[in-house]
């Protein structure tokens, strides 16, 4: 099964979307490798890894023994036993694991490199020593197999389907949506001056109507330990990203102008605006990362969606009513000291 890229459309990306479980780790999976498959020569033909007849039981857990390198260019990270690891198992658990942001940038004299290695050849002795033990033969070692098996080729779908969305096009369609959507938004340069006191702060104003330098003036007697040295200078900000009580005074100002003293949680300020601009567009390399993240989520949600009018979905328990929550050992439904059921406090 594929899916196309998003239909075009002029939807904002959201802020804050966060997915859940198991799409969660499918979505850290699919970003970190999509940029880079963008541009990236087609993978080299292989064989199918396993028989499509071995499915069940132990061998589900034991198909590591023979599978083939990757492509033609995936080397051998670490030999265990007669079993190999290659360059690619390491940057896809490291994927998983969201260790590093471009896991297919990782080089194997990288220490994250060595230390998602060293997990994976523990985890392959463990699994060599329990296939040795004949630990895969148990009901509950198949019923476990199988649940994981479900898991890995679900998330394969999802990584295959989904990044054929992710394409360099789309990526750069939606880049181009989002700066078409996004007004042009102001920002000012300033600089400031920190006192503790009313009387200094008037002080400060009083010299700067008699011509004394703004920069000389911060680095003699300002407070602030981060922009003293600097003259006080607090570079470019928007108004959502500084202090109300700033942005309320600094806005108000013209380029040149120079507030009355006032108080904030930090003490006394006399603000000067140096200069004002439309805040520059983020190129699309900067919006990168975040958009590959917006199109993996809405190629799942489409990938989904598909699937769900070929295998209609039944819920046998019916959820909790809106607003009621299920009773915990802590709250309603807990023994009482008497032996009784608590009603709890209907108030």
């Amino acid at each position: 099964m594929s899916i196309e890229p998003p239909a075009p459309g002029r939807r904002r990306i959201p802020a804050g979307a966060t997915p859940r479980g198991r799409i969660a780790a499918v979505l850290a999976a699919v970003c970190a490798f999509a940029a880079a498959a963008c541009s990236a020569e087609p993978d080299v033909d292989t064989e199918p890894l396993v028989d499509e007849a071995e499915t069940r039981g132990g061998d589900v857990a034991f198909r590591f023994l023979d599978l083939p390198p990757q492509d033609a260019d995936d080397a051998v990270a670490a030999r265990v036993g007669e079993t190999v690891i290659y360059e690619s198992d390491v940057r896809r658990e490291a994927a998983a694991q969201e260790i590093v942001e471009d896991p297919a940038a990782l080089d194997p004299s990288d220490a994250a490199f060595q230390e998602v290695l060293d997990e994976l050849i523990e985890q392959r002795l463990l699994a060599l020593e329990a296939r040795r033990r004949g630990l895969a033969d148990s009901p509950e070692a198949r019923r476990r197999l199988a649940a994981a098996e479900e898991r890995i080729i679900g998330n394969v779908l999802v990584e295959t389907a989904v990044s054929d969305a992710v394409t360099e096009d789309a990526i750069e369609r939606v880049y181009e949506e989002q700066m078409d959507l996004a007004p042009a938004e102001r920002e000012l340069r300033a600089r400031h001056i920190l006192v503790d006191t009313r009387e200094e702060a008037r002080e400060i104003a009083r010299l700067l109507s008699e011509g004394r330098d703004f920069a000389q003036l911060a680095r003699q007697v300002s407070q602030d330990p981060n922009t003293r040295l600097e003259g006080g200078d607090l570079g470019w900000f928007t108004r959502d990203g500084i202090l109300p009580e700033f942005a309320r005074i600094a806005f108000s100002l013209p380029v040149g102008g120079v507030s009355e003293p006032f108080q904030t949680e930090y003490g006394w300020h006399v603000l000067e605006v140096t200069d004002r601009r439309n805040r520059p567009r983020p190129g699309l390399e900067e919006m990168r990362a975040r958009i590959v993240r917006f199109l993996t989520l809405e190629g799942i949600r489409v990938l989904l969606d598909e699937i769900r009018e070929t295998y209609p979905v039944t819920r046998v328990a019916s959820p909790a009513p809106p607003g009621l929550r299920a009773p915990t050992s802590e709250s309603d439904g807990a023994e009482g000291d008497d032996g009784t059921a608590s009603q709890g406090n209907p108030g």
